[in-house]
């Protein structure tokens, strides 16, 4: 594949912090799809929205870095940091395609967004526009959009790790070394993040 045709998966989340079950899905997009690179694109802390235990978005950004520093098919963006906020994913999709017009962007989400899918900003025009590639989550079934030629459901494999079973792991004082990348957990030991106060 050239690149001037990649075909890019677009990861969206606050990765607060990103784990284990999010390289796994990304690497899986990378290696078993047709696509050539997946970018995670982090989510910018949302001003209507309690800050509770997310970590500033440079932080975050950092953990996405540490995790994928060594592998070409991954990036991590800040591009929603820059764009109005809250940010919308249908913005962030036509930022893109004007900015990478040789590009093909997809989504990659899990099967969890579907119940509220609806209440997205330009749904519809998301569903004519782009390609959804789906992942499972744990309790969510695909329904009313299992019919929609742009949605392509993978066997990705099933994770029931999440960040907030992350976060709440670190506060009570758990061990949970080996559901993080090494440095990622290194990191964030050294910062204290996620820790009682």
């Amino acid at each position: 594949m050239t690149t001037q045709n990649k075909k890019i998966g677009l990861f969206f989340g606050s990765f607060n912090p990103i784990h284990i079950g999010h390289l796994i899905i990304a690497e899986y997009m990378v290696e078993f799809t047709d696509l050539s690179q997946v970018w995670f694109i982090i989510s910018p802390h949302n001003p209507l929205k309690k800050k509770k235990t997310l970590l500033a978005d440079y932080f975050r950004l950092e953990l996405v870095n540490i995790a994928i520093e060594d592998n070409p098919n991954l990036r991590a963006s800040d591009f929603e940091f820059k764009l109005p906020k809250p940010s919308y994913t249908i913005d962030t999709l036509t930022y893109l395609h004007e900015k990478y017009p040789q590009k093909e962007f997809v989504l990659i989400a899990g099967t969890d967004i579907f119940p509220t899918f609806h209440k997205w900003k330009n749904y519809k025009e998301i569903l004519k526009q782009y390609e959804i590639y789906v992942y499972n989550r744990p309790k969510y079934e695909m329904d009313i959009y299992n019919d929609n030629p742009n949605i392509k459901v993978f066997k990705t494999p099933l994770m029931e790790i999440s960040s907030s079973f992350i976060r709440k792991a670190i506060s009570d004082g758990k061990n949970i070394e080996y559901m993080l990348p090494e440095k990622v957990y290194k990191y964030i030991r050294e910062m204290h993040f996620y820790e009682k106060s």
